[in-house]
């Protein structure tokens, strides 16, 4: 086994009994038409200002659901949960609901949001394009199989003239700890997710590229959201008429926050905001990441890019019998 074969098993060995002891440690989801929809969330997660709009303005209401909010910890304790069934649905990104459907669980995914990560450096850095960053300290949210940095390093590949990951020193790590050794000095640029990616860029940190931008590079357009709402197939059997209201109301909360000011205004005391810049970044960052309408296009996008991720990452990635399907992805009744 390869050093980081042995590494992720060990790490996802120890991540899924920390999980699995607090998912355990929630009451069972009873299901059935009329209960609540348990969610499964961070606690300081953005999705949670999509659902703080839901319930203020009402939307769950007027279509005929509550919500109940798991708040946990960690994204692995998020699909953990799922997992365990302690939760209906959760976020998480499709690449992993397809790799858990092939398993053998019968996961659906629809988007919430398609907003994505960028590669930030300082005001002042030198560093221009990617060649700059050759011999640099380069941080990047998540680990050696986060989906930006396997597309990051498909992208530079020719900019480069080789894998980019073996001319920097990757620094992998969370994202508000790579944040603040940007700002220490410690590290010269960050491939992060796009709320940090809003709050540096509020603080004057410059984006040298940004995650769509890439998968644009690679011919994936339009670019695939990628992050989502996952559950499993019984809950439409279940309560399809709650999960059909869900996301009527999720697309009506979206297009309220990508026009209404009053709805970020009543936000701004959960968002944890040092300036008012940041405060506006953060709002921009969001609205330029509300998604369209997921059709045949961006379905054939994802089946290019899960490819793509498959050449990329291997077994490790997509597990040894990689396979789209195109069922894992869901559309409401319109």
């Amino acid at each position: 086994m390869s050093f980081l074969g042995s590494y992720l098993d060990r790490r996802q060995a120890l991540t899924w009994a920390a999980a699995t002891a607090i998912a355990a440690s929630l009451p069972l989801a009873a299901r059935a038409e009329g209960k609540p929809l348990r969610l499964a969330t961070l606690k300081f997660g953005t999705v949670n200002w999509l659902l703080d709009t839901i319930q203020g303005e009402g939307f769950d209401s007027r279509e005929g659901f509550e919500i109940e909010r798991v708040e946990l910890a960690s994204t692995q304790a998020l699909t953990v949960a799922l997992q365990a069934g302690q939760c209906d649905l959760t976020v998480s990104d499709w690449p992993w609901a397809m790799r858990r459907r092939i398993d053998g669980e019968p996961f659906r995914f629809a988007p919430y949001s398609a907003a994505l990560g960028a590669l930030m450096v300082g005001r002042d850095s030198k560093i221009a394009t990617l060649s700059d960053l050759k011999g640099k300290k380069l941080g990047v949210a998540g680990g050696p199989l986060d989906k930006s940095w396997l597309l990051f390093r498909a992208h530079a590949h020719k900019e480069v003239d080789g894998d980019i990951a073996a001319m920097v020193e990757p620094v992998f790590g969370a994202p508000p700890l790579l944040s603040e050794q940007l700002r220490l000095g410690r590290i010269d640029a960050i491939l992060t997710f796009w709320n940090f990616a809003a709050r540096l860029d509020a603080e004057g940190y410059r984006r040298l590229i940004d995650v769509a931008e890439v998968m644009e590079q690679l011919g994936l357009t339009p670019p695939p959201p990628l992050v989502g709402f996952v559950w499993r197939d019984t809950l439409l059997q279940d309560s399809g008429a709650q999960v059909e209201g869900f996301f009527r109301a999720v697309a009506a909360a979206n297009e309220t926050l990508k026009t209404s000011d009053a709805a970020w205004d009543r936000l701004k005391p959960q968002m944890q905001l040092s300036s008012d810049a940041e405060f506006l970044r953060l709002r921009d960052y969001f609205r330029a990441g509300v998604p369209g309408p997921w059709g045949p296009a961006e379905l054939a996008s994802a089946q290019k890019l899960y490819g793509l991720l498959s050449d990329l990452g291997g077994a490790e990635f997509v597990g040894p019998n990689p396979k789209f399907d195109p069922a894992l992805f869901w559309s409401p009744k319109v």
